[in-house]
């Protein structure tokens, strides 16, 4: 094998009061059988056993690096980490998950098939100790995959995040061009596949189970503010605006419900017109926000409108992707689901 095929894979990982989990991850790691890794473990001002669990792995594989953080939070310690990095090829962990031994492997031996400008992503499995992993997440968990299957993820992106933080492998130089982990933008996950989408990296989706993620009750995205409404309307309009919205085209909201009056505000604020469409007859006709509510049956007699979707029942969508597959609208530029 040429040593090009070969190259070093630095894992950035962010740690803080995870030392239940922490051998079984830095286990997994050690496990892979492309054994050309570096681990990059940043200590985020931890309060139990985390920094002497992470010296002790340093002490016995070479591979591993520690260090700890100057700075508290998340974003701030994958800085930290990042700016340790050695490898060209860039990967991230959460220190309480786990590798498939197979992990490395796999998306380096699809990363040489492209090479630069790409970004190769897997799918996800949850887990648990105890009990049974939460519906929720086993519904993401099939999204995610099914993306990855079809690689629909530009196509997908405005409904959830597309890629989850520990599923891909980049080139260090395609991950500095599109800011690696600079922003101080939280979910930081989302917002980095939204930069991928701005410099237009091609990700190419495998249908392989890449990562075991741990389905825990203090997750921070199911602790901090940061992530408490995770519809990330702020965080997906603004990327809507900068890359997708043309001022020349009629904008269309599909949806009357909690959603739909919280975007019509954004686009308010965005100060931009727009037509507010439903299928609720009481709401059909009245005036919210000073915006007329119309049925969405006006939709073809407008001049290529752009179609932001922001009704969240499974049903609700499927019935809306039937309509306007029906009236002959693309699945990309056209329309968009925002929930």
């Amino acid at each position: 094998m040429h040593p090009n095929d070969t190259p070093l894979v630095s894992i950035i990982m962010a740690v803080k009061d995870t030392a239940p989990y922490l051998h079984a991850c830095i286990d997994s790691i050690i496990a892979q059988t492309y054994p050309h890794w570096e681990l990059i473990a940043v200590n985020d001002h931890s309060t139990d056993d985390t920094p002497a669990i992470l010296q002790a792995y340093a002490a016995q594989d070479n591979r591993i690096r520690v260090f700890d953080s100057d700075r508290p939070k998340l974003i701030p310690t994958l800085q930290v980490a990042y700016a340790q990095a050695k490898g060209s090829l860039i990967n991230r962990m959460d220190s309480d998950d786990k590798m498939p031994d197979y992990k490395l492997d796999v998306l380096v031996q699809e990363w040489n098939k492209y090479g630069k400008g790409h970004v190769i992503g897997g799918g996800t499995e949850h887990f648990v100790d105890e009990g049974e992993v939460g519906d929720g997440f086993r519904r993401y968990e099939r999204w995610l995959n099914d993306i990855a299957r079809r690689s629909a993820h530009y196509e997908e992106i405005y409904k959830e995040c597309v890629i989850p933080s520990h599923s891909w492998i980049i080139h260090r130089d395609d991950f500095d061009h599109v800011g690696a982990f600079d922003p101080i933008v939280y979910p930081e996950d989302y917002d980095l596949c939204f930069r991928f989408y701005r410099a237009k990296l091609k990700v190419i989706g495998i249908d392989v189970v890449l990562h075991h993620w741990r389905d825990r009750s203090n997750r921070i995205s199911r602790t901090w503010d940061e992530y408490k409404d995770n519809r990330y309307f702020d965080l997906k309009t603004r990327y809507f605006y900068e890359l997708d919205r043309d001022p020349s085209r009629p904008l269309v909201l599909w949806g009357a419900g909690r959603n739909g009056k919280d975007m019509a505000k954004i686009l308010i604020q965005h100060q931009d017109t727009f037509h507010w469409v439903c299928d609720n007859e009481r709401k059909i006709g009245k005036d919210v926000y000073e915006v007329r509510m119309e049925h969405y049956d006006v939709i073809p007699s407008l001049d290529n409108p752009q179609i932001m979707i922001v009704v969240s029942s499974p049903d609700g969508k499927k019935e809306i992707k039937e309509i306007l597959n029906a009236w002959g609208k693309k699945p990309v530029k056209d329309y968009w689901f925002f929930a």
